[in-house]
């Protein structure tokens, strides 16, 4: 086992993790299998709960110490539904999964300088002023340094960890091992389609250059918006390990949850409006709407942060996923199971009743029905947008109405809030 300064990075020693992971675990199913034999029907439901409850807790060790692509699996993961799982089980190991997020190894200041001095092309001196050795933010990739430029600019500098590109690597080309244990957990989960996803876009994110493409795409959308900031990015100190932006000052999402109900209320309305905001104009969905990626300025304005984790999406799917909202919204059985064939949830259109699928999107849920269909691999990133916004809605206790402010932001009626008049006036005078 690496210690708490290393990733291990050659696929052999990262694989026998996961293979031993997935050999452990498919031995002790066996038994259980076998046991069952003599026991009763409930003491065998018994029996593969617990399995399947141990086999999770598993899962979230082993993505936890491999750190990389390995953690980054397993966070996608908890957006899934895991009905194999006991009922009382489901949300404690999607949290669990969750929380890989923040778990991020330590690294001494020592290796990033020499990273950040490789990739700059010379000593840290010649680009900064100043650099702070502590960091101010960390996460699975990389972390966050504060420094200040020659030019005295406050700036944040993101540094990818050494090593973490090999350890991806190897965990993107092992990820698979993973995948019968997955669907003894999540059995309507595609999770091929899952991998093929994960591979694209955490690939995407160990190129700083990409992310700093992204986020000067961001920047220019929402340029002199009312109430976003995104920081601009400073070319000429960042490359494909090292991305160097404005630094903001602000609340963290811990404070911002002790504050006023109406505070709370603005704050959430504004991510709402950036993120489905961003999807629907700007065709481009940001994946990682993570409460350590905002902050609460001075001004009232929020000022979002990390743009490694997107895609964008066609204006035709799009298209499709405002005809399923409005079939459902309309009791349109036939409308949905047609969107949704389109779209590709529906992997065997014709063995699927309309009707039933409409009482499914309605909250009439059916876990036989939901076992048969698919995640389409270009809405995964918009359905853990989603998921993972709504999450921090509620962890922040915003209180709006999210059907309204949705239904204006895809192009309907105003949802009639002040920040909705004030982001049209913005819009407006951008048209012009």
């Amino acid at each position: 086992m690496a210690g708490d300064d290393e990733l291990p990075s050659g696929r052999i020693g990262r694989s026998a993790r996961l293979g031993g992971l997935v050999a452990g675990q498919s031995l002790r199913w066996a038994g259980t299998q076998l046991a069952n034999r003599r026991r009763t029907e409930e003491d065998a439901d018994a029996a593969r709960a617990a399995r399947a409850v141990a086999t999770a807790d598993e899962i979230v060790a082993v993505l936890g110490q491999m750190k990389g692509a390995a953690m980054k699996f397993g966070q996608v993961l908890s957006m899934a539904d895991f009905d194999g799982l006991p009922e009382a089980e489901r949300e404690q190991f999607k949290a669990k999964l969750a929380a890989l997020r923040d778990a991020a190894p330590s690294v001494p200041f020592a290796k990033m300088r020499k990273l950040v001095e490789a990739d700059l092309g010379g000593p840290l001196g010649d680009f900064f002023a100043s650099f702070d050795e502590t960091p101010v933010a960390a996460a699975s990739i990389g972390q966050v340094h504060r420094a200040r430029t020659l030019d005295g600019l406050d700036v944040a500098v993101k540094v990818q960890y050494p090593g973490v590109a090999e350890a991806v690597e190897a965990d993107l080309r092992n990820a698979g091992l993973l995948l019968p244990l997955v669907k003894r957990m999540a059995p309507a989960l595609d999770a091929r389609a899952l991998l093929r996803e994960l591979r694209d876009r955490v690939g995407e994110e160990l190129d700083y250059e990409l992310e700093a493409q992204h986020q000067r795409t961001v920047a220019r959308a929402f340029r002199d918006h009312p109430f976003v900031v995104v920081p601009s990015v400073y070319t000429e100190l960042s490359a494909r390990r090292v991305l160097t932006s404005d630094f903001v000052s602000g609340l963290g999402f811990e404070a911002v949850k002790q504050l006023d109900q109406a505070t709370r209320d603005r704050f959430g309305e504004i991510l709402f409006r950036f993120y489905f905001g961003l999807l629907h104009r700007e065709h481009l969905a940001a994946g990682d709407p993570h409460p350590g990626n905002v902050l609460l300025c001075d001004d009232g304005r929020v000022c979002f942060l990390d743009f490694g984790l997107m895609r964008r999406v066609s204006p035709a799917y799009l298209d499709g996923e405002r005809r399923l909202t409005t079939a459902v919204r309309s009791g349109d059985a036939a409308g949905v199971h047609a969107a949704m064939a389109e779209l590709g949830y529906l992997p065997e259109p014709d063995t699927f009743d309309a009707h039933e699928l409409l009482a499914q999107l309605n909250g009439e849920h059916s876990r036989d029905l939901m076992r048969r269909q698919t995640i389409p691999p270009e809405s995964m990133l918009i359905r853990r947008m989603e998921m993972l916004l709504f999450r921090v809605l509620g962890d922040v206790d915003a209180r709006c109405d999210w059907s309204a402010l949705g239904r204006e932001l895809r192009g309907g009626p105003p949802a009639g809030t002040e920040l909705g008049d004030e982001e049209a006036a913005w819009l407006r005078g951008r048209a012009r």
